[in-house]
This record gives structure tokens, sequence and C-alpha cells, in this order.
């Protein structure tokens, strides 16, 4: 956003040194509105591109939670039909237990990793969505500060 004050600035000041007839003046306030125009439809892409980010965010982790809670679950009741298990079959309880366990990690990972996948997918459209809107910002500021020259060259 500062690049784009900075550039709308100088065209200011660039333009500012032409003749200031009325269509130069008039030109130049064209001009003015048109990047503003410009800087503000970009400003609602960027906000509407963050907002998609935070919501895939707070999705991805209430998923997160979900699958190591169901997780955590699993490993207690694993323990449960461990400690409640004769001592003559603790060892196949346990192996029991280990595998039980070992699933519900697998399964939470594979949860988790689909979270962030999704995550880093958004964040990746979000990255598109600010780049087309600063390119279409640039564009409109360019053609504005070409008009403007072009109405001070008539003069």
């Amino acid at each position: 956003m500062n690049k784009l004050l900075a550039t709308l600035i100088a065209g200011v000041f660039a333009t500012s040194a032409y003749a200031q007839s009325n269509d130069v003046a008039k030109a130049q306030t064209e001009a003015q509105q048109d990047i503003a125009k410009a800087q503000q439809k970009q400003a609602k892409k960027v906000a509407n591109a963050d907002e998609d980010v935070a919501k895939a965010q707070a999705k991805a982790n209430e998923k997160v939670a979900k699958a190591q809670e169901k997780a955590n679950k699993e490993h207690l009741k694993a323990g449960e039909k461990v400690a409640d298990a004769d001592p003559e079959d603790r060892l196949k309880a346990e192996a029991k237990a280990d595998k039980k366990i070992a699933a519900a990690d697998a399964t939470a990972a594979k949860k988790i990793a689909k979270a962030d996948a999704k995550v880093a997918e958004e964040v990746a459209e979000a990255d598109k969505e600010k780049a087309l809107a600063a390119a279409k910002t640039n564009e409109a500021i360019a053609k504005a500060n070409a008009d403007v020259k072009k109405e001070a060259a008539k003069h």
C-alpha cells in the first residue's frame, strides 16, 4: 500500500509541473479519482482474501482439535483396557492397546495434514488475489498518469 501511495504522490507532483490549464487540472482530478477507486478495490480484495484465510485457519484449528481429542480418547480407552486386563493377559492387552493408539495417532495425523493443506491452499489463493489486485491498481495508476500527461501534452 505504501508503494501505491508513493506512486500516487509522485504522479501528482510530476503532473503538477505541467501547465495548469483547466483541461489538465480536470484530467488530474479524474486521475486522482480513478487511482482512489482502484486503491479501494484493492483494499477490499485484500481484506476479503485475509478474511478467507482466517476462516480457513479457524476451521482447520477446529478439525485439529477434534482429531486430537478423538486420539486422546482412544489413548484413554486403550489404557483402561490394559489396566482392567488380567495379569496373564496384560501383554496381549498392551499389544492391542498399542495398535489402537497407533491407529488413532495415524488418523489424527492424516486429519491434521489435510487441514493444514487446506489452509495452505487458501493462503496461496489469497496471495494470488492480492497480487492480481495490486497489478490492477498499478495499471489504473499508470493509465491515470498517462491520461494526465496526454492532456498536458495537448497544451
